[in-house]
């Protein structure tokens, strides 16, 4: 064999060579894209559900926030009324009703605990223990054995102090949704 065909070979060979090696470079780059797409996509998905599911435990907290608080409310007004002023709500109605909305807030507080971010549990949890103290004085009230400080108008001003927290929390579980407040939800 001459050194003419010789070369020839080796420039058909190099050239197939190269051939193959840029298709299955091509694809391994394709491969890695698409890897990289579904990664990415995976991302996505999980960021959007850990967003559903903030959001789901936010409405839950709030819902379970206003319910307790006017639970709260039904209590201190079935105990003004208690000396049989015509209330159709006895002080135990009232008391009934308070045991579940605090029930169900404590397990939506809970979910809380494990999903939300520090900004919104601290608040969240300001909420709750000022829900507990209340609750606390307005059974002691109910029961006839209140502390020192114990009293309806204390009730009254810490309830009044309560809507202000949870609407406080409301707004800031807003802000972390990315939600604008509305107009006058101050």
């Amino acid at each position: 064999m001459d050194a003419a065909m010789a070369a020839g070979l080796c420039v058909a060979v190099v050239g197939v060579l190269g051939t193959l090696a840029s298709s299955l470079l091509t694809q391994r780059a394709a491969d890695t894209s698409r890897r990289r797409e579904q990664a990415e996509e995976r991302r996505d998905q999980e960021r959007r559900a850990g967003l559903d599911a903030r959001r789901d435990t936010y409405v839950a907290l709030n819902t379970a926030c206003r319910q307790y608080l006017a639970a709260l409310t039904d209590q201190m007004h079935a105990l003004i009324n208690a000396d049989g002023s015509g209330n159709a709500d006895g002080p135990g109605d009232a008391s009934r009703r308070l045991t579940e909305a605090r029930d169900a807030h404590r397990d939506c507080y809970a979910e809380a605990q494990l999903l939300v971010p520090d900004p919104v549990l601290d608040l969240a949890g300001a909420v709750n223990r000022s829900l507990s103290a209340t609750y606390g004085m307005l059974m002691r009230l109910d029961h006839g054995d209140p502390r020192p400080g114990d009293s309806l108008d204390a009730a009254r001003t810490d309830i009044e102090l309560l809507w202000r927290q949870v609407r406080l929390m409301r707004q800031r579980m807003r802000g972390d949704l990315g939600v604008p407040s509305p107009e006058g939800d101050g």
